[in-house]
């Protein structure tokens, strides 16, 4: 299965992620989860340690293996450079590995007037690709709301687009936003969860904004995933009340996704 997590900065959507890496890593799921957006942390969310992090260099930042693979120094507009560069050894070779999820850190793809295509971009889009086509296994990409990352060539293979959100008019606005992109792009099957829920007045009102969209569940408002990230380490190893709510998430998108 192929799963993409949006939604507003803030709204949970990195702890989304992270976690569900978790779950079924732990159920004995291979599972590759990418970081695709460069104002997040993917990497504290499924408990990577900070010394393990600290010589991590986004794949996006390795100017001298995108000429390599490229034939084109990062940033060269309109230089000729290989359009489908080889990616196949990238998941093994430059992977943070924690309880069977491997992690990729992408970084940022710069953004230009009708669209930046550059060696950067070629790399990690043909990367994103293959890992979405040729990978048999579980693929977790923490994206940033724009879904600037995906090309049209990967949405047929997205199985879900989650759409993370926390009661709050732009955490709606974000969302439907983020819909709207993934309908011009083709990605057909978008569900939302709701976050830092506290009582049932929360519930309704995201229930009241889902614009016709299936509802996968919710997160509560939990000061322990306030904690972990404070730490840095995983919501998902500090607290059961996040683990059994997102395993039940997992769980309905798995039934509705067949």
């Amino acid at each position: 299965m192929k799963i993409a997590v949006s939604g507003k900065g803030g709204a949970g959507k990195t702890t989304v992620a992270g976690v569900m890496a978790r779950i079924l890593g732990d159920r004995g799921r291979k599972v590759i989860a990418i970081d695709a957006d460069p104002d997040s942390n993917l990497a504290s969310a499924i408990g990577i340690d900070e010394e393990s992090l600290r010589d991590v260099k986004p794949l996006a930042a390795m100017d001298e293996f995108i000429a390599e693979r490229t034939g084109a120094k990062k940033g060269r507009y309109g230089a000729f450079f290989q359009l489908n560069p080889r990616v196949d050894d990238i998941p093994e070779r430059f992977s943070l590995v924690k309880d069977g999820v491997k992690l990729l850190v992408l970084g940022s793809i710069p953004q230009g007037g009708g669209g930046c295509f550059c060696a950067e971009n070629a790399l990690l889009r043909s990367l994103l690709s293959y890992v979405m086509i040729e990978r048999d296994e579980y693929v977790i990409v923490d994206l940033e709301a724009g879904l600037e990352h995906l090309g049209r060539g990967t949405t047929e293979y997205i199985d879900a687009l989650i759409v993370v959100v926390e009661p709050g008019k732009r955490s709606f606005q974000t969302a439907r936003q983020v819909r709207r992109l993934a309908d011009d792009i083709g990605i057909k099957k978008v569900y939302v969860v709701g976050n830092k829920i506290a009582d049932g007045q929360d519930e309704a009102l995201v229930r009241e904004n889902l614009d016709g969209l299936p509802l996968l569940g919710f997160l509560s408002l939990n000061d322990r995933i306030i904690e972990a990230d404070k730490r840095g380490v995983s919501p998902y190893d500090l607290s059961e009340k996040v683990r059994e709510e997102v395993t039940a998430i997992l769980d309905s998108l798995e039934d509705l996704t067949g």
